[in-house]
């Protein structure tokens, strides 16, 4: 069911046998997705209720039927069963913290001639988040997309998720929305809703950035509008690589493999170990656990795909294969997780130690859980408070440090061939008189 590697023999051998190439998405879901984009952006409104009523089954009278009202929000918190807002308020304190102290800061700094230096930090005015929706419910999405979006400062955060039969939207989200902040709601999905956030219509106002998961035609849209405004990422399937020793109990590696597994057949779970005798006994653990799995099909489809189990012959080979495979999550699941973490070049998210199963990273810890995939954790980062703000530079010159600037502009400006640019700067000198502070 699952496959076994030997990294030992050879690295690179292994690097390829895990290698998935692109996913390559049909020309007709191109197709629709541009089209429905120059649609929502010709028409709006109207194409955006066209669009709803066609792939959501919502016919709407009016554009205004879209828009989640103060009353839907408050009635999904006041419903709340206790123990679920226990559990959101929880993991939104957490959440919270984490954000406010990962916060950039504005800075100056003053060189040897006064002349002052710096950045300011700027919040985004208005975002829009994207949370799946219609057969499923994820209220950690709202959280981990929302909180850090209102701990830079956007004042304004729009959701959009896709409406069930009568323009249904769960209750657990519409409950987190509230919890997390998020100031107005539309019962739009899909690439329209894209559109809809990027070029603006009559009843939604256009947005700096959008963030959030959702499915190809999202992530296709959201691809498409990037320009227009920033997006988050473009994130691809869930995947966990266990770096254990023997020290591991494969009870618990095998219910991590299956936590990612069960995503998606496309998710990836990997362990990797330089001790033999774990490999058959972490494989009987899958076995066992599927078994009782509700998501078992899913979960077989994604390890016989893109599982495996994988020897290598120490830990720093162990951690030289992560890094080459920059996975979404990685866990340390090993005697001195510690010893291990300043060799580790490439992660989304790591999980230190015996007790930090990876999916108190989905849902808990206070991190985010929106992280890089499919390798671009080799250069991108998690979401974070970073996402929300802009930074400005901000210079301001003394008259000696123009004066001692002056001759290295004079050489760089004439070695560009930018006269205009010389004189901007000596123009200031000669006007000056040569006077000192």
């Amino acid at each position: 069911m699952i496959r076994s590697l030997d990294a030992r023999s050879g690295m690179d051998a292994v690097v390829s046998a895990l290698e998935r190439s692109p996913e390559a998405v049909p020309p007709d879901i191109h197709r629709t997705v541009d089209a429905i984009l120059a649609a929502v952006r010709a028409r709006g409104d109207a194409a955006l209720r066209e669009y709803t009523a066609r792939l959501d089954g919502f016919s709407s009278a009016t554009a205004a039927e879209l828009a989640l009202t103060p009353a839907d929000f408050e009635a999904a918190e006041r419903d709340l069963p206790p123990d679920v807002r226990a559990a959101l308020e929880y993991a939104a304190d957490r959440i919270e913290r984490y954000h406010a102290a990962a916060m950039p800061k504005s800075w100056r700094m003053t060189d040897e001639h006064g002349s002052v230096l710096g950045q300011e930090i700027r919040p985004l005015d208005r975002i829009g988040v994207y949370v799946p929706g219609g057969r499923a419910a994820y209220p950690s999405t709202v959280l981990m997309t929302v909180i850090p979006a209102r701990v830079a400062g956007v004042r304004e955060i729009v959701l959009v998720t896709p409406p069930g039969p009568g323009g249904r939207i769960e209750p657990v989200v519409l409950a987190a929305a509230r919890i997390a902040g998020v100031t107005e709601g539309y019962r739009i999905g899909g690439a329209q809703a894209i559109a809809a956030l990027a070029y603006g219509t009559a009843t939604i106002r256009r947005v700096d950035k959008i963030v959030g998961p959702g499915n190809v035609y999202v992530a296709l849209a959201k691809s498409r509008v990037f320009g227009e405004v920033g997006i988050d990422m473009v994130a691809g399937p869930s995947e966990v690589v266990v770096v254990a020793d023997a020290t591991a109990d494969p009870d618990w590696i095998a219910a991590d493999m299956l936590a990612q597994a069960e995503h998606d057949p496309m998710a990836r779970a990997l362990l990797v170990t330089d001790a033999a005798e774990l490999l058959p006994r972490v494989a009987a653990a899958l076995e066992r656990q599927l078994a009782t799995l509700p998501r078992r099909a899913i979960a077989e489809q994604a390890l016989e795909a893109n599982g495996a189990l994988v020897r290598v012959a120490n830990l720093d080979e162990a951690v030289a294969l992560a890094n080459r495979l920059a996975p979404e999550h990685l866990e340390l699941l090993v005697a001195v997780p510690a010893a291990l973490l300043p060799r580790v070049k490439h992660a989304g998210a790591v999980f230190m130690g015996r007790h930090t199963p990876e999916v108190v990273g989905d849902y808990v810890a206070g991190p985010n859980h929106v992280l890089p995939t499919a390798g671009t954790a080799r250069f991108a980062s998690p979401l974070s408070t970073e996402d929300f703000v802009k930074r400005s530079s901000v210079i301001e010159y003394s008259p000696s440090g123009l004066r001692a600037a002056a001759p290295h502009l004079d050489t760089l400006t004439r070695v560009e061939g930018l006269a205009g640019h010389g004189s901007a700067a000596a123009v200031r000198l000669a006007g000056d008189g040569g006077k000192s502070e």
